[in-house]
Order: C-alpha cells, then structure tokens, then sequence
C-alpha cells in the first residue's frame, strides 16, 4: 500500500532536482541571451513554436497514457507492473514519433521560407526531426517511472541531460564560435540535441535494470494497445489542434510587431525579450509546484480506481492551498524586486517592464497548472485538453487583433486574458467532478494580508538602508528574497493562513516513521 510519506518524498525529490535543474537552465539562459543577443533569442522562439507542434505530434499524448495505464494496473493488481503494457506504448511513441521526424524534415523548407519567411529557420528544422524519436520514446519512459513512483530516476536522467545540454551547447558558442545570428541558434540547438539523444540512452539503462520488477509476472493477453490509444488519441487530437493554433500565435507575434511599426530584427528583439527572458524567470519558481502536481496523477487516478471521494477532496484541498500559499508569495517577490531581477539577469528594462506587468498573473498561471493535474488524475484529460484549445483560439484572436494595435503590449493582453479565461473554466470542472468546496478567505485573503505585509516591511528596511542594500548585484538580490519570504512565512502563521491542522499535516508527511494511509472522517 502507497503511503503518503512515499508520495511526499518522491514529491520532495524530483522538486529539488527540477529545482536545481532550472536554477542551472535559468542562469545558462542569461549566459546565452547576453552570448547571442535579444535577436537570436527571437530567431530561437519562433523555431520553438513550429518545433513545439512537431514534439506534441511525436508524443500525441503517449506520456498522460502511460501514466493513468501503470497507476490503474497497480492500484488493480496489488503492485504487478505489467511488460506488455510498456511495449505497447513505445509501441505506439515509436510510430508517431517517426511519423513527425519525416513531416518536419519534408515540410522544413516551406515552413521556413513560405510561411515565417526566414530562411536562417530551413536548417534548424532540419537538424531537430532528428530528435522526435528520441522525446517520443524517453516520454514514455518518464511516465513509467513515473507511475510505478521510481521519481528519482526521472531525477537523475533530468540532471545528466541537463548536464550534456549545457556541456555541448556551451562548447559549441565558446569553441566554435559561430559569427552569426543563424550559426548561433543552430548551436544552441545541436547541444540540446544531442542532450535528448543521450537522454533516450539512459533512461533505456534505467529500465533494463528496473526489468526485474516484472519477473514472476503473469503478462495480460490482450488488450493492452487498445487501452492505449484510447487514452492518447483523444488527448493527441486535442493537443494536435492547440500546439497548430500555439503555432500560428507565435508566427503572429513578430508579424504583428512589425504591422505595429518595428522593424524585423527589433521586432524578433522583444519577442525574445519577453517570450525567452521574462516568461522562464516568472515560470521559474512553478518547477517547485510542477513537481508535486506532475505526482499527483497517479496518486488521485488511484484514489479514484477505489472510489475514494472524500480522499479525492481532501487531496484537492492540500493542492489548492499549497498552490496558492506559493504562488501568492511568488507573485508579491517578483513585484517587489522587478527591477532588480531585470537588471541583474538581464541588465535590462525592457525585461524588468515584462516581469513586473506578469507579475499579477503568477497565481493564477500556477494554479491552473495544479488544477490541471488534479483533472488528468481524474480521467478529465479531454475537458482540459478542450479548454486549452478554447484558450489557443482566442490567443491567436487577441494577437492578431491587439499586437498590431498596441504592440508587445497586445500580446501580454492576451496573456492575461488566456490565463483567467483557461483557469476560470478549469476550476469550475474540478470543484463539479470532486465535489471540493473551496474557502476563499483562508486560501487568498490571508496569503494576500500576509504577502503584502512582508513586502511592505522588506521596502521600508531597504530604503532606511541607503544604497548599499539597494545596490544591484546577485548577493544583495538573493538576501532580498530570502528577506521577504521569511517574513511572508511568519506572517502566515499570524494571520491563521497556516494553522494547527496544516502544520499537523506536514509533521506527518515528513515523519518517515510512520506508514499509514490519512483514514477519511
């Protein structure tokens, strides 16, 4: 039986590694934006948006399937892991990951030249079909561990990626040295090429030696492709249609930048400024609430297999709170120290201008990622896959509409209005399916108190210390935040936002001692 110290320490594991893994991606971003310039970094997204519809064809849905497969499997038959269920869906990954590479390597020149009319895009498409293969297959593998609660070989294969990732990228702009904004991008993308390649490799070695689970087995005669497809088709076709219009947005943007009055390179410019620079620094701390949500698929998928509503509420409750608890406190840190962050990352405005504009948007862009979660694990993957494509159609609407009107502006418009339109919609579904009742003073009134609190204190003790704490460099900034955050902390407790029964909870997740399952009221 699963305890719910297993789920919180596999939880606490994969949040540090994410963690590290994004502090180390976040400060490699810097190192190459100031390496490359705010153009390449443009020239970069706009790859991504074709290249990111490529992924989600390779995929089609492969990793949510495997995961709510091996957690039913093993909530049904008592922890028997099941072989022919993973050769179905490598199966299944191998084919449309195959299906992709072609496409994207037939359709690079057009794409490039016919439709984002930039030549220098031909040659990076090329090179990255290579890698759809590779994704399909480790995505797999990812959602194996991840179900059968081995978080910690995720954990490992994520680093040692991470690892090679910055290893060749950083050998090829220093060694190489490419003189061009194209040679560049192509640098950039060969190292995290090879980085999914190597990935592939040793996730494949972690399962050959994870086989032995399967020994002694009795393996299911049929059935297992079927069950499937029809978890991931229906996901993938609705993924399909949001990564086409995600696609199209991202096409949009610079093209509506220059309707706007900027010229190519300035409008490639604050694309990448806001797309490559701002967006992976407020996104940055969500590594921490991504992790524990990614986990919580296989733990609620299992709880409703044993038809356990009042777990299911309860689970949904611990969720809300802690999301909001963090994303609360995010939000109030990014607000306060804007300037600073833009400034000391980046050495720019412009930069500092977007992050402070997201700022406001930081808990509902979080806890729509927690909801999310909640609603795969309880077989809802279709509705948010459907709200997400609702999302994607009035995003490329509000772009086409607003960025040649008002500029880079329009586009952080259409964010705000995505992000609540997608959350609004996906929090109704989940408090209808699991019947939890949310109580709205304690999960934003008194977080919102207490964050104001903090950052209020923190900017009186930084303007009474003259300059020197106001002086712009990686210490002052990082006491800055520790500052706040252990304010926000207190100030939880006093206004009753953490109180004796979230402490009695936590005490509990932590204590290693104890193997129980919470027995529902």
């Amino acid at each position: 039986m699963k305890t719910k110290q297993q789920y919180f320490y596999n939880a606490l594991l994969l949040t540090l590694v994410t963690l590290l893994m994004r502090t180390v991606s976040v400060s490699f971003n810097v190192y190459v934006s100031d390496k490359v310039g705010a153009e390449a970094m443009g020239l970069l997204s706009l790859i991504s948006g074709v290249y990111n519809f490529a992924v989600t064809l390779a995929t089609s849905g492969i990793h949510l399937a495997t995961v709510r497969i091996f957690a039913e499997r093993l909530q049904k038959s008592k922890g028997a892991e099941n072989r022919r269920c993973l050769i179905a869906t490598l199966s299944y990954a191998g084919g449309f990951g195959l299906l992709a590479t072609v496409l994207l390597f037939l359709f690079a020149r057009p794409i490039g030249i016919l439709i984002l009319k930039d030549v220098r895009t031909v040659r990076a498409f090329y090179m990255l079909s290579f890698t759809l293969i590779p994704i399909a297959l480790t995505s797999v593998l990812n959602g194996y561990f991840t179900a059968v609660r081995r978080a910690y070989k995720n954990a490992a294969a994520g680093v040692a990626e991470q690892a090679v990732k910055i290893t060749c990228t950083g050998y090829l702009l220093v060694a190489v040295a490419p003189g061009t904004i194209e040679g560049s991008v192509l640098a950039i993308l060969l190292g995290g090429a090879v980085a999914e390649i190597f990935s592939l490799l040793l996730n494949s070695i972690f399962y050959l030696f994870d086989k032995r689970h399967f020994k002694g087995v009795r393996q299911q005669k049929s059935g297992a492709a079927v069950k499937v497809s029809a978890i991931a088709l229906p996901v993938a076709i609705s993924a399909y249609m949001r990564s086409g219009l995600l696609t199209i947005e991202h096409i949009l943007i610079p093209k509506g930048l220059i309707a706007y009055g900027a010229g190519n390179s300035a409008a490639l410019a604050s694309y990448g400024a806001l797309h490559s620079m701002a967006l992976p620094v407020v996104l940055y701390p969500a590594a921490i609430l991504s992790s524990f949500s990614s986990l919580l698929i296989p733990e609620i998928t299992e709880q409703q297999a044993s038809d356990n509503r009042v777990e299911i509420r309860y689970i949904a409750g611990r969720v809300y709170q802690m999301a909001l608890l963090f994303s609360i406190g995010v939000a109030g840190v990014m607000m306060l120290l804007s300037g600073e962050l833009g400034g000391v990352l980046y050495d720019s405005k412009e930069v500092a201008y977007f992050i402070r504009r997201l700022a406001p948007l930081i808990p509902i862009m979080y806890l729509d990622t927690a909801t999310d979660a909640l609603l795969k694990g309880l077989g809802e993957q279709v509705y948010s896959m459907n709200v997400n494509i609702l999302d994607a159609f009035v995003s490329v609407i509000a772009v086409w509409i607003l960025v040649p009107l008002i500029g880079i502006d329009g586009y952080l418009l259409t964010i705000y209005i995505t992000e609540i339109l997608n959350a609004a919609l996906s929090v109704c579904r989940l408090l209808r399916v699991s019947g939890f009742r949310p109580r709205i003073t304690q999960l934003i009134f008194r977080p919102l108190l207490s964050i104001v609190g903090a950052t209020a204190i923190t900017h009186l003790l930084v303007s009474l210390s003259g300059p020197v704490l106001r002086y712009q460099n990686g210490g002052i900034l990082t006491l800055h935040i520790i500052c706040v955050s252990l304010l926000y902390i207190v100030l939880l407790f006093c206004t009753g936002a953490l109180g004796k029964n979230e402490r009695k909870w936590l005490v509990s997740s932590l204590d290693w001692r104890q193997s129980y399952i919470r027995k529902a009221k």
